[in-house]
């Protein structure tokens, strides 16, 4: 049939009532959307006060396919619709989300429901086939393939291994699974009987999702999770809209201060955001009118900052910025070695840039240039000083290195627009001093065991606030 957006689901129930409903859904996406859109699909098929005998949910593990395939090709013991689920499954993963799947077993884990870090583990071990042998302490960055040295390494995978273990809990791979699933879509279902299968992630290379685009109805409730002005202003329309009905069913108003400061607060999860915004509503009380004092009284900033947020505050030299984002981000991180890290790539991206502007190629660029000069002028000379050094890199029978380019992504300027106008905020003396004090910072704190957040501050006062100003 098709793939729609969580957006047409509205219209495509009214369409639906006359041209009947698909034997098969799949909805994923963000879990309170696709969890939405869910119930008032189940709604629309079988209404809860006849709901009875007719709807079966299963959960979404790899072993219970097998269950939900027996259901759904049962008939209804009562006539009419009946609807077999598949909640929360986990079968459309693939190795493009191992990342992915560690940062949901450690957020499961850090919200303690160990049980759903323990899926999300099993998962990703069965997508890439390994025991847990394979990933003891000694193997598990050579079998992982992942920046686990300052996260897998750590009390939470351990403890979640040991829980595998000790529940008698095994990897499984889905791919059979899948296989199975896929072929009896593929080959129908009794009349009147509907599959809907829920998950948060999948992947749409493989052949079940599109097994199910071709039979079925794809509903797809995703929102971008990315930094980009598009991606935030999607995922804050996204929260305006629950917001907004929210507001209406309770009868009550926000400020737009108040609107600001909860998705600062908050960020883009929706389920907190709610869960907060049903705060302000028993708060208020009667009052039909939600202030921004009312949010700095009631809720907790609870948002998870991304590192650039601080390397920008920095490159920026705004003190009171970089040290709010230190605080922000210290309790989030596994390792303080990761801000070191990032301010030191920051500060040697800086230098790069003085090194472009003080070479022949840099005499298109001064202070003050509009973008769209810089488009037409620098960026040519950037790319001309980029081949140039990986000419000279292969002459010297060096390994490239695209750390050490001006532009690393040439076909997106703005970015490095940006960096060039925050060059101008410092010197070449002092960028070179810095990266000389961040790496005897370094040192310290792995040597002696200092306090990181006294190390890090210290040095984003010098960053920010010294360096002859």
């Amino acid at each position: 049939m098709t793939a729609i957006n969580y957006k047409e689901f509205k219209n495509y129930l009214k369409k639906s009532d006359k041209d009947g409903f698909a034997p098969v859904y799949l909805i994923f996406g963000e879990e309170l959307l696709y969890k939405t859109v869910f119930e008032e699909l189940l709604d629309e098929l079988i209404p809860v006060s006849t709901r009875g005998l007719n709807y079966e949910a299963v959960d979404g593990a790899d072993e219970k396919i097998n269950e939900a395939l027996q259901r759904i090709n049962t008939y209804s013991l009562l006539p009419g619709t009946k609807v077999v689920a598949i909640c929360d499954t986990q079968i459309f993963y693939s190795k493009l989300n191992e990342k992915a799947l560690i940062e949901k077993a450690k957020k499961e884990y850090n919200n303690d429901s160990i049980q759903k870090a323990a899926n999300y583990l099993l998962s990703l071990l069965g997508l890439l086939n390994l025991s847990f042998d394979d990933i003891s302490k000694t193997n598990r960055g050579k079998a992982l393939k992942l920046d686990l040295d300052r996260s897998a390494g750590e009390e939470w995978f351990d403890k979640t291994i040991d829980y595998c273990m000790a529940s008698g809990l095994t990897p499984s791979n889905g791919e059979d699974k899948g296989k199975l699933l896929q072929q009896a879509i593929e080959k129908g279902f009794p009349k009147d009987n509907h599959l809907i299968i829920t998950a948060d992630m999948v992947d749409k290379r493989k052949g079940l999702y599109k097994a199910i685009n071709k039979y079925g109805m794809v509903i797809d409730c995703s929102v971008p999770k990315g930094e980009r002005r598009a991606d935030r202003m999607a995922q804050e329309k996204v929260l305006y809209e629950n917001m907004e009905t929210v507001l209406t069913k309770n009868k009550k108003r926000m400020d737009k201060a108040a609107i600001a400061a909860m998705f600062e607060m908050t960020g883009f999860n929706l389920r907190s955001f709610l869960n907060n915004l049903e705060k302000l509503i028993s708060y208020v009380g009667e009052r039909n009118r939600i202030t921004i004092d009312d949010v700095k009284f009631v809720l907790k900033r609870t948002k998870t900052d991304p590192i650039f947020e601080l390397t920008n505050a920095i490159s920026d030299r705004n003190l009171e910025k970089a040290i709010f984002f230190l605080n922000s981000l210290l309790p989030q991180l596994d390792h303080p070695l990761q801000l070191f890290a990032a301010i030191t790539n920051q500060v040697r991206k800086l230098l790069l840039i003085k090194g472009f502007v003080e070479s022949r190629h840099g005499r298109a660029w001064h202070a003050g240039i509009r973008f769209d000069q810089f488009q037409r002028a620098v960026m040519p000379a950037i790319k001309e000083y980029d081949n140039d050094l990986l000419s000279r890199l292969e002459d010297w029978e060096s390994k490239p290195a695209a750390d050490l380019l001006v532009a690393q992504n040439p076909n997106n300027p703005y970015p490095v627009y940006q960096m060039f106008l925050k060059s101008e905020k410092f010197t070449t003396n002092e960028l070179i001093e810095e990266l000389k004090r961040l790496s005897e910072a370094d040192l310290r704190l792995k040597s002696t065991g200092g306090d990181p957040k006294i190390i890090l501050e210290k040095e984003i006062f010098h960053i920010c606030g010294g360096l002859n100003r």
